[in-house]
């Protein structure tokens, strides 16, 4: 039937060219953002997962520049370390000199002393964003540092931070009083007294000496020095360069340890970008197809509408 009143046709025209300028509108939404769900309203739980994810991943950033931040002042702890053991290697260098026969002990004593206070500037200096791990004084007690190692999140959505411990205890070489002299009751390596330290004597024996002997940082030789004494500072120094050594091998193990959970948080932040593309990135190869196949079709069915519409002009030739 056909009426001037409702043209059905053209109604059913109008409704599919409808249909294919919104199919148009999202696809050039897709082309133009990337993103095939760039809204709730395009995917509630892609969208959901999608925004949560990049959230922990700028977390997950943030722990990467705190690793950062854990790596630069473990190699400056290490470096202190290292350089301590290189000063106290001369110390070493020196009394060992200083044992022999004629050996004028007092001049000795004055390259010792420098050696000494250099010990102090590399501790003082060892610093990075106000963290020292080779110093014990006033403002700066051993203790354990947490380094923010990684972001967690479980199953049911709580979310936790690991963390990569170490104590300072094991790595502080100087220990210093308020006014800055030599602190022998801390936990210094280099500061600290010394007792039962082992030695040879002048017959070739070996000895244990009970009595407190002092630190690296606080012995002083002089002409009247024996060599019974020279050999049990020796000892005192050797003790110290083996701890010193040990320090700088934790110091290795954990810096080591965050050069690992950096690498593996930036994988993590990478397979984390990859998985939310899969979710949510557009396909352009596809959604190019798309829009060339929409642009067909809302051309045909403005044909189509024309059409329709010159429907109701084919009635007046039946009034002629």
């Amino acid at each position: 039937m056909s009426s001037i009143m409702t043209n059905s046709s053209a109604i059913s025209a109008l409704s599919t060219l409808r249909s294919i300028s919104s199919s148009m509108e999202k696809t050039q939404s897709a082309i133009s953002s990337g993103y095939s769900v760039a809204s709730a309203s395009d995917n509630a739980a892609y969208w959901s997962i999608a925004t949560t994810m990049r959230s922990d991943n700028k977390a997950l950033g943030t722990v990467k520049d705190a690793l950062g931040l854990g790596a630069a002042t473990t190699d400056t702890a290490y470096t202190a370390i290292e350089s301590s053991i290189k000063v106290v290697d001369q110390i070493k260098t020196k009394l060992t000199a200083a044992s022999q026969p004629g050996v004028d002990k007092d001049k000795v004593q004055k390259e010792i002393k420098q050696l000494q206070d250099q010990l102090k500037s590399i501790a003082k200096s060892a610093s990075f964003s106000g963290q020292n791990w080779v110093l014990q004084d006033d403002n700066n007690t051993p203790e354990t540092k947490a380094i923010v190692g990684s972001f967690n999140r479980d199953s049911e959505g709580n979310i936790s931070l690991t963390t990569l411990e170490y104590d300072t205890t094991s790595s502080t070489l100087v220990s210093l009083q308020t006014d800055g002299t030599n602190d022998t009751s801390g936990d210094g390596i280099l500061s600290k007294e010394r007792t039962g330290l082992t030695y040879v004597d002048d017959a070739g024996q070996t000895q244990t000496d009970g009595e407190v002997a002092d630190g690296i940082l606080g012995f002083t030789i002089t002409g009247t020095t024996d060599r019974n004494t020279m050999a049990q500072i020796l000892s005192g120094v050797e003790a110290a360069l083996k701890e010193m050594t040990d320090a700088g091998a934790d110091v290795g193990a954990i810096n080591s340890r965050i050069e690992l959970q950096n690498s593996f948080v930036e994988d993590l932040m990478d397979s984390i970008d990859k998985g939310v593309g899969k979710l949510v990135d557009a396909d352009m190869n596809e959604e190019s197809t798309r829009l060339k196949a929409l642009q067909t079709q809302q051309q045909l069915g403005i044909q189509a509408l024309s059409i329709a519409n010159n429907d109701s002009q084919s009635i007046l030739s039946l009034f002629r």
